[in-house]
């Protein structure tokens, strides 16, 4: 009740159900340990398929701020206070001290200030989402101590300074989205260590140095997202013929000659447009198992685009503004050698 008391819910009445002694039963968004009868989850969605909110034809929208009374709550393994919009203020940093909780779900709401630099003391965790808040500071250190974390999601916030340099320690991790903030420095070669992340989302930050080598090497990487930085140096030879198949590396300023492409290139987007590519297009890229969606323009390119696969479906902007390009799709007819 503490924890409600901070908070004001004008639309929908999802707090209407609070009332008496046992909140363990048809309390909105609760639920207890059947053993134990204290209260393990917290689960207050403003975005959802709840009657509630079909009943009200509207999302949900929520002022006040997160009560660290919520820390009395010793037994919580689930926290969910996700897409109200307008809760507000920093998360308690007491959060860090409870000892069971396996989720935190604060993602879509107006949060301001850090996370908890300890909170790598929360060794259940498993899901971190914070994304679309004000949250601000360095990633804090001890975040790497999280080993069972499968889902970190930092997006949209104003993270800055560097990735921890032994963020390879979260060997559990499956998805890292921590686009749109202000990191910088390198992408640390211990990325290369979390054998089962599928999905790497750093663009839209200020991230600067070359891509790890061993980024092409992972086993089981599928997203690539590295749009939108400061990355020099060129495009490592094994990521394009690795599990990769949705490759964003646009806008950044990578040099160099397009590696060879080979039968494991199998790209649903490959978006390499406005760089600073140089040469031509390799043939090999017919050998490619299969590329959708493939985008070079604003890059230094030069020579005779390839005829067939992949090239026949695809549109003259996916070749436009490069030094000497030519053939189809482009209006630039070939002359003599090239």
């Amino acid at each position: 009740m503490a924890f409600k008391s901070s908070l004001h819910e004008p639309h929908l009445g999802i707090f209407k159900s609070w009332t008496g002694p046992d909140c363990c039963h048809n309390w909105y968004g609760i639920s207890c340990d059947p053993e134990t009868n204290r209260v393990a989850d917290i689960n207050l969605r403003g975005e959802s398929e709840d009657p509630i909110f079909q009943k009200a034809g509207r999302t949900g929208y929520m002022t006040g701020t997160i009560s660290p009374a919520i820390c009395g709550l010793k037994r919580l393994s689930s926290l969910t206070i996700a897409d109200w919009k307008g809760i507000s203020g920093e998360i308690p940093k007491c959060v860090a001290s409870l000892p069971f909780l396996r989720i935190l779900d604060l993602i879509g709401n107006r949060l301001t200030g850090q996370l908890p630099s300890d909170i790598g003391r929360l060794h259940r965790l498993t899901v971190l989402n914070v994304a679309d808040n004000r949250i601000t500071g360095r990633i804090p250190r001890s975040l790497t101590n999280l080993t069972g974390l499968m889902h970190l999601d930092l997006r949209n916030n104003r993270f800055y300074g560097s990735i921890p340099s032994d963020f390879g320690r979260l060997r559990m991790l499956s998805r890292a989205l921590l686009s749109r903030n202000f990191l910088a420095g390198s992408i640390p070669d211990s990325v290369s260590r979390i054998y089962r992340l599928a999905d790497l989302d750093l663009s839209l930050n200020r991230l600067s140095g070359g891509i790890p080598q061993s980024l092409g090497r992972m086993a089981v990487l599928a997203t690539l997202n590295l749009d939108g930085n400061r990355i020099t140096g060129g495009i490592p030879a094994d990521l394009l013929s690795s599990s990769v198949t949705n490759l964003n590396l646009s806008r950044n300023a990578l040099d160099g000659k397009l590696p060879e492409f080979g039968p494991r290139s199998y790209f649903t987007v490959l978006d390499l447009s406005r760089n600073r590519l140089t040469g031509g297009i390799p043939p090999s890229i017919a050998a490619a198992s299969y590329i959708g969606h493939l985008d070079l323009s604003y890059n230094h390119l030069c020579g005779k685009i390839p005829a067939g696969s992949p090239f026949d479906h695809l549109e003259a902007a996916s070749f436009e503004f490069n030094d000497c390009l030519c053939g189809s799709p482009l209006k630039r007819r070939c002359l003599g050698k090239q």
